[in-house]
């Protein structure tokens, strides 16, 4: 990484503080086959539900039959994409939906397998608060696991993307809360710094306020969040502000004002303090 920027010392009460968490705007995983629910390990779970029906038991199928990653039940045809990549020489590469299994991944057998009237595939369709409900229905332990593994991406805003939706569709602001969502179901016990880089980029106001309660949740918890952001619905929650400026490139750079928002606002050099006062 970079190297760290030139400090005369760190001080404070360091041993509060266990492990530090960087959550920016890259994508989730590796692979371009992640999405939210295998981040989560939320899909684990489904699969283990689908391999625990009569109709897979009956035919010898496993949970890993019904991964679209991996040999066995996916369509061989498109790898368990649902399209097929056509390479152009001189223009942007095109997908078409695989002729084979016609988009759903899978193969026709595996498809067969239904719980609840739902196969695999109709499930990878289904959105997160749809899902949540869906399983949500049952009280079996297993989908009660479902549900609390989908649960925390509900909870940060993000109930309106598809279970399957491939993370590289996913904004740098979705990828940023699927992150945070991730820290709400591994529930770390250990006090955490959490450091987030403009979170708020491209959100409704709505999301927003949705956003904030999971930086509550954070904190109820015993963590520490530190936010660079310039939302100003943002700046005004925060219980210390540290004001960077006055200007912008090489003409900012130095500390202007620190304390409380109120506190800033007095500050009559801080461009922050002026817009912060409107808000408060």
């Amino acid at each position: 990484g970079d190297a760290p920027g030139t400090f005369r010392r760190l001080e404070g009460d360091l041993h509060r503080i266990k492990n530090v968490e960087f959550v920016d705007q890259n994508p989730i995983g590796k692979s371009t086959r992640s999405n939210p629910a295998t981040y989560l390990k939320a899909f684990d779970e489904i699969r283990k539900l689908y391999a625990s029906t009569q109709g897979a038991k009956q035919m010898g199928y496993t949970a890993s039959d019904f991964s679209f990653n991996s040999d066995g039940g996916r369509c061989e045809e498109c790898k368990g994409d649902g399209y097929i990549t056509i390479e152009m020489q001189f223009m942007a590469d095109i997908t078409v939906p695989c002729e084979s299994c016609h988009g759903k991944r899978y193969q026709k057998e595996i498809l067969e397998v239904e719980y609840r009237g739902k196969n695999i595939y109709d499930i990878l369709e289904m959105t997160i608060d749809q899902a949540i409900e869906f399983f949500s229905e049952s009280d079996g332990s297993q989908e009660k696991r479902i549900v609390k593994r989908l649960r925390p991406l509900s909870d940060v805003g993000l109930g309106y993307i598809k279970i399957g939706q491939n993370s590289s569709s996913l904004s740098g602001g979705e990828n940023q809360r699927v992150k945070l969502a991730s820290f709400f179901a591994d529930e770390k016990a250990e006090p955490t710094l959490y450091i987030f880089d403009e979170p708020t980029t491209g959100l409704h106001f709505h999301d927003i306020a949705t956003l904030m309660k999971s930086f509550d949740r954070l904190i109820s918890l015993g963590h520490t969040v530190l936010i660079i952001e310039h939302n100003m619905d943002v700046i005004k929650c925060a219980d210390h502000i540290i004001d960077i400026g006055p200007e912008g490139g090489d003409a900012g750079g130095n500390l202007v004002a620190t304390g409380t928002p109120e506190e800033i606002t007095v500050c009559e050099t801080s461009y922050t303090g002026k817009f912060l006062k409107d808000k408060l």
